[in-house]
């Protein structure tokens, strides 16, 4: 078994928490079957993605840099990735990372096409959402003091924002932008440092978020709904794109939003708060780790779109009783086809935590949040191959755990 492979099935091993010289020979046999599906699934990735590096050099560091991605090195930056993965030096790797020829664009595409075989369904959900990297000094493209929803404070730090696809089958990462602040934009010098292309201008984090849906419906990936937190339900061009073609939304905004409920605009915490007892349903917006995760919810009608066939709506989320505190109130902004009742509603938009999930699963098994490139280009390289590690890779060790315990 190669240097690599090895790697690759110690982590599979510890990923599960066989113990040591106790592993009964159906747990020994499933092992190495995965071993075998591991290496099939990176020989049919391989494969895939060959057509978009430049010299057969850069594609096979690029698949030992992925390979070293799901080792058990303590940290997934070049040096240890090269050390667990038998390299003298991490140059070859960091030269796949930076001055390599390669299409990180064209990874991506390929992996929508992937997730449209392996995880579509026609009631899927996109979820919107940003993750932060910490990071020290100014260099880091992007990089500056800025909140950071990841630390919950202002930070030192880059800011992604990402496009999530969930259904019944899976979910996963399925796009990425680098947000660059206008501290960036306006400072050219700064930018050519860190080789930002020229043509990039200044972009607000909806406006990127925008693109991602895109480019992601363009490639036929089906999608029932778009959700997303208030970052993005309170930009009004956003929801107006996905009006536009008619792609129905729930998209969460502040209190302060204004709706235009029979004529008169109003704040939807003033709509809320003239919702009467019998307004409230008690629905579980999916599971959570003690079980159904419960609130009360509430929907008021606003005026009609211009769309026929189509509905605008306020969904309201309740959380129930608790005691002296008062409840916590959230207020979704909902555009979906006549006829789409409350409970469709808030499934849709309870899939918003799935992200989270993505999120862990990159940074915890394919170290995302560990790199230490400080280029535009090598921000978007090292993402293209996590994301081929959390897209194409982990679902092989996740749907094969979940037969055999099943069995």
């Amino acid at each position: 078994m190669a240097r690599s492979s090895l790697f690759t099935f110690h982590k599979i091993d510890n990923r599960f928490f066989f113990k040591k010289n106790t592993r009964t020979l159906k747990e020994l046999l499933w092992l190495f079957s995965l071993e075998e599906m591991w290496t099939t699934a990176l020989n049919h990735l391989s494969q895939q993605i060959r057509q978009y590096f430049v010299r057969p050099e850069s594609h096979q560091r690029a698949l030992v840099y992925l390979q070293g991605l799901m080792s058990n090195a303590s940290r997934k930056n070049a040096w240890q990735v090269a050390e667990e993965m038998g390299e003298a030096t991490p140059y070859a790797l960091q030269h796949v990372l930076d001055r390599a020829k390669w299409d990180c664009d064209g990874v991506r595409d390929a992996l929508h096409a992937y997730v449209r075989e392996a995880l579509s369904t026609p009631d899927a959900v996109l979820v919107i959402d940003e993750t932060g990297f910490l990071k020290k000094g100014d260099k880091s493209v992007g990089v500056q003091r800025q909140y950071s929803g990841t630390a919950g404070r202002i930070e030192n730090c880059q800011i992604g924002v990402f496009l999530a696809y969930a259904s019944s089958r899976g979910h996963t990462l399925v796009d990425r932008e680098l947000y660059l602040p206008k501290s960036w934009t306006d400072d050219q010098e700064r930018c050519r440092e860190a080789h930002v292309p020229e043509e990039i201008t200044f972009a607000t984090k909806p406006e990127l978020a925008r693109r991602m849906v895109e480019r992601v419906l363009d490639a036929d990936l089906p999608a029932a709904w778009v959700v997303g937190d208030t970052v993005y339900g309170s930009a009004q061009p956003l929801r107006a794109a996905l009006e536009e073609r008619r792609q129905a939304y729930a998209l969460a905004v502040t209190c302060k939003e204004q709706v235009e409920v029979q004529g008169t605009r109003r704040r939807v915490d003033q709509v809320a708060g003239s919702l009467a007892g019998e307004d409230w349903q008690i629905l579980s917006a999916g599971a959570g780790s003690k079980g159904p995760r419960l609130f009360a919810w509430a929907r008021v009608e606003l005026a009609a779109p211009a769309i026929n066939g189509w509905q605008r709506w306020l969904l309201v989320r309740r959380s129930l009783d608790g005691g002296a505190k008062p409840a916590e109130m959230a207020y979704v902004l909902v555009f979906s086809p006549a006829g789409t009742s409350l409970e469709e509603m808030v499934e849709a938009f309870g899939l918003r935590w799935t992200v989270e999930q993505c999120f862990e699963e990159a940074k915890g098994e394919a170290g995302m949040d560990e790199y230490e490139v400080r280029s535009w280009h090598g921000w978007y390289r090292h993402y293209s191959e996590c994301s081929c590690v959390t897209v194409r890779i982990m679902p092989v060790i996740g749907n094969s755990a979940l037969h055999f315990y099943s069995e």
